[in-house]
């Protein structure tokens, strides 16, 4: 009886810290991420102090500043908020799901149904930017079952699903080079805009459809937050477990390729943010705790730093995916270093 009270006092111990670290954690990113948005909505041309931001947001006039930050910054800043949580969350979805950090939605061919579909509405179609946004959404959802039929076989493989992903995104890739070669040369640079990902120009009538997405959508997946780390375990132990695995993978699936083709129809596809989000959300909060929450906070993070930075830091201009990329791209080489060390390539 005494050991059996010592290991339940130690289990308890620590998960309270367990607890307690996700609890910091993820209250400090919020913070971060809160002080962000109020450095998007003061900051710009023109530095404007935090009472006439707020008397903004309130509703008031105030001559000069409601334009800037009615208009342009607070757009902006929600389009990189809602954006940057749906890729995180979805992209640490895939990864939990799939049980590889390399399986994102960058990498397995979904921004790039949404980004071709994009690219030929801009170069052949010469198409508005609600039509442009329709089709990226309609291309992301066909990727993704192109991608699924082509996998399909008598049991669900992880290994053969990435291998048919990474064929469609280069396929697709192959496509956008070829749109962008055939394009008319006042057409590529909005198209080569859209594709590096970006938050110029974001409206807030465009950015709904979004809003509402991952409104719904977030909650669904934070539900099945216990499911999908059960499906980590492996096709049989989840269903030792009780998981009806293909019922929550399909749930899993179709929100979170609705929220990454939403967030890439309003943003572009902003390079490795659904890749680092996962990652760093689970080094910082630990086992023991669904990193869902950290992950889209983290996304974030990235989407608005790297925005403020693209635009104050350096004496042109760059957009957001820009930066991402420059960040991304070192841990990519990290990670397939190390996977390739451990065997795992």
């Amino acid at each position: 009886m005494m050991n059996e009270s010592i290991t339940l006092h130690t289990i308890m111990t620590g998960r309270m810290k367990r607890r307690r670290r996700f609890i910091l954690v993820t209250s400090f990113l919020a913070i971060i991420s809160l002080a962000l948005c109020c450095t998007m909505l003061m900051l710009g041309n023109t530095i404007y102090p935090a009472q006439d931001v707020i008397r903004v947001l309130l509703g008031e006039d105030v001559k000069g500043v409601s334009f800037a930050v009615g208009t342009i910054r607070l757009p902006r800043m929600i389009a990189g908020v809602f954006a940057g949580f749906a890729f995180g969350v979805a992209g640490t979805v895939f990864q939990t799901m799939l049980r590889n950090p390399l399986a994102n939605p960058n990498v397995i061919g979904i921004t790039a149904g949404s980004s071709a579909a994009a690219v030929f509405c801009i170069i052949v179609l010469h198409a508005s930017n609600m039509v442009v946004s329709i089709a990226s959404v309609i291309g992301g959802l066909a990727a993704v079952v192109i991608i699924f039929l082509l996998s399909r076989s008598t049991s669900f493989s992880i290994g053969r699903l990435i291998l048919v992903g990474i064929g469609i995104q280069a396929m697709l890739d192959a496509v956008i080079s070829y749109l962008l070669l055939i394009g008319q040369h006042h057409d590529i640079p909005t198209a080569m805009r859209w594709l590096s990902g970006s938050l110029n120009g974001a409206k807030m009538e465009t950015l709904y459809p979004l809003i509402i997405i991952v409104l719904i959508c977030a909650p669904i997946i934070m539900i099945y937050g216990k499911q999908l780390e059960m499906l980590e375990l492996g096709e049989q132990a989840a269903t030792s477990l009780g998981i009806h695995t293909d019922k929550t993978r399909l749930i899993l699936i179709i929100s979170s390729v609705l929220m990454i083709a939403l967030a890439t129809a309003a943003t572009g596809p902003i390079a490795f943010v659904a890749f680092l989000s996962g990652p760093i959300a689970i080094r910082l909060v630990g086992v023991g705790f669904s990193p869902l929450i950290p992950a889209g906070l983290i996304g974030i993070i990235l989407v608005l730093g790297a925005d403020l930075i693209g635009q104050f830091a350096f004496t042109a201009r760059y957009p957001v995916g820009v930066i991402t990329g420059i960040l991304g791209a070192p841990y990519l080489i990290y990670l397939l270093i190390r996977m390739n060390r451990k065997g795992n390539l």
